[in-house]
C-alpha cells in the first residue's frame, strides 16, 4: 500500500488518481492512501478507518460498502457509477457521487473520432499500409460524413457535446431523449425514427435496469445495412450476442466500440475477428486534463462532505 502521508481523516483510493485530486486532499490536511491490490480482501483490509473512498472502474459492491462502517462518501472518479451499490450506499447512510462534468467535451471528441474511423475505414488502412498493402486503398473506398445522419439516443451533457461538435461537419442530426423536447443542434425524434433513418447510432446512455440490454436484436433488424453502430457509453446497454449477429449476418455495416459487456474484452470474443469493428479500450474519457478534472471534482467531492456539508453531484440520497 502507497500513501501521501497526513495526520488528518482518511481518504483511501481503490486505484491511483491524478495528482491533482491527491493534493488537493493532501493541502488540506487528509491523509491519502492508496491501495496496493484491487480485490475485495485487499481493500477491505487496507481501507479501514477511511473516512471516504474514491472509486474509479473496480466494483463497490454491498460487501465492501458494509465493510466499511467509518465510510461517509464513496465519490466516483467518472460519470457512470454502475459498478458501485448506491442503493446499499444510501441505506447505510453513505453518500454516492459522480463528476458529472469532467469529461464530456473528452467523451464528445472520442465519440467522433469513431464516427469518422469507422466511416474511413481507418483501422484497416493502417493495418493493410502497415503491411506494405498500398493499393488497398483502390478497392476500398470510405465514406464522406457530410449528409449523413447521426443518431444521437441519450441527450445528456455529452450526447449534446457530440450533437454541438458534429454540427461542423455537415451532418443531419436525429435526437432521442425521452425529457428531451427540441435541441439546436438537431432534429428531435422517436427512437423508431431515429433507428429507422440513421447512418450512425451513438448510443449515450447510462447503464442500469431499464437501459441494460435494451439495444439489441429489434433494434438491430431495424437499422439500415448501411449504418454503423457507435457505443461510448456502457457495454451492457448494447445485447452483445445480437450485436455480433448483425455484423455475421450483414445487418448493418459495422460498429466502433470503446465499451463492452466485459472488460478489459475476453480475447475470445467474437468481436476481435471481424474487420469493419473497431474496438479500443475505454479511452472515451482517456486524457490528461480529463483526469485532472475528474481527479479533482472527486476530491471536491469528499472535502465537501468531510467538512459537514452536503456533495454538489450526489446521484444517491440521504434520509
Amino acid at each position: 500500500m502507497k500513501w501521501v502521508k497526513s495526520m488528518g481523516k482518511k481518504v483511501f483510493l481503490l486505484q491511483d488518481i491524478a495528482d491533482a485530486g491527491k493534493k488537493y486532499l493532501t493541502d488540506r490536511g487528509y491523509q491519502v492512501e492508496i491501495g496496493s491490490k484491487t480485490d475485495d480482501a485487499t481493500i477491505v483490509k487496507e481501507a479501514q478507518g477511511a473516512e471516504a473512498l474514491i472509486v474509479r472502474t473496480y466494483a463497490c459492491d454491498k460487501e465492501i460498502i458494509d465493510a466499511l462502517p467509518d465510510v461517509k462518501i464513496i465519490a466516483r472518479h467518472g460519470v457512470g457509477y454502475d459498478n458501485i451499490d448506491i442503493k446499499e450506499a444510501a441505506r447505510v447512510h453513505k453518500w454516492v457521487t459522480n463528476t458529472p462534468l469532467a469529461n464530456a467535451d473528452s467523451v464528445a471528441e472520442t465519440t467522433i473520432m469513431m464516427i469518422l474511423a469507422t466511416a474511413k475505414n481507418l483501422s484497416n488502412n493502417i493495418e493493410q499500409t502497415k503491411l506494405g498493402h498500398y493499393d488497398y486503398r483502390n478497392t476500398h473506398q470510405g465514406l464522406d460524413i457530410e449528409g449523413l445522419t447521426l443518431g444521437i439516443i441519450g441527450y445528456g451533457k455529452i450526447g449534446k457535446k457530440v450533437a454541438e461538435k458534429i454540427s461542423g461537419f455537415g451532418m443531419n442530426v436525429l435526437i432521442y431523449d425521452p425529457i428531451t423536447k427540441n435541441s439546436e443542434f438537431g432534429e428531435v425524434t422517436s427512437r423508431e425514427e431515429l433507428i429507422k433513418q440513421s447512418d450512425f447510432i451513438s448510443l449515450h446512455l447510462p447503464a442500469n435496469e431499464k437501459t441494460n440490454g435494451s439495444f439489441g436484436e429489434k433494434e438491430f433488424a431495424a437499422m439500415k445495412r448501411t449504418a454503423y453502430l457507435i457505443n461510448l457509453a456502457r457495454g451492457s446497454i448494447v445485447d452483445e450476442s445480437a450485436l455480433i449477429n448483425a455484423i455475421k449476418n450483414k445487418q448493418i455495416a459495422g460498429a466502433g466500440l470503446d465499451v463492452y459487456s466485459k472488460e478489459p474484452l475476453p480475447l475470445d470474443n467474437p468481436l476481435y475477428s471481424f474487420n469493419n469493428v473497431i474496438l479500443t479500450p475505454h479511452i472515451g474519457s482517456n486524457t490528461t486534463k480529463t483526469m485532472d478534472r475528474m481527479a479533482l471534482h472527486a476530491a471536491m467531492e469528499v472535502d465537501r462532505v468531510l467538512s459537514g456539508g452536503s456533495p454538489k453531484w450526489p446521484v444517491n440520497h440521504i434520509e
